[in-house]
């Protein structure tokens, strides 16, 4: 996404993060989902998923993540936000 323009039905690179250690085979999303994990400041894991998705998708995502009862830490376009305007989509503090 080149011109900083969210839209429903093209996909932008997203990085969501959530308690705990994913495996990379946790959820099929055809070798897109990449997950790496790193410690918060309490030195507990924490996944960061990576994949590029259109909101329909994301919003897929995000519903798989709440039926496993797997809470949000924090959703975030990194498509759309520069490094000067890195605005958090969702956060929950843990």
């Amino acid at each position: 996404m080149k011109n900083n323009k969210i839209s429903l039905d093209q996909p932008a690179t997203y990085e969501i993060k959530v308690p705990g250690i994913l495996n990379e085979n946790w959820l099929d999303w055809n070798g897109r989902l990449k997950i790496e994990v790193e410690r918060d400041l309490y030195l507990e894991p924490v996944s960061i998923l990576t994949i590029s998705l259109d909101q329909a998708e994301l919003h897929g995502l995000l519903s798989h993540l709440y039926a496993f009862g797997i809470p949000l830490v924090s959703v975030i376009c990194k498509d759309y936000f520069t490094n000067e305007k890195r605005v958090i989509l969702f956060h929950s503090p843990i």
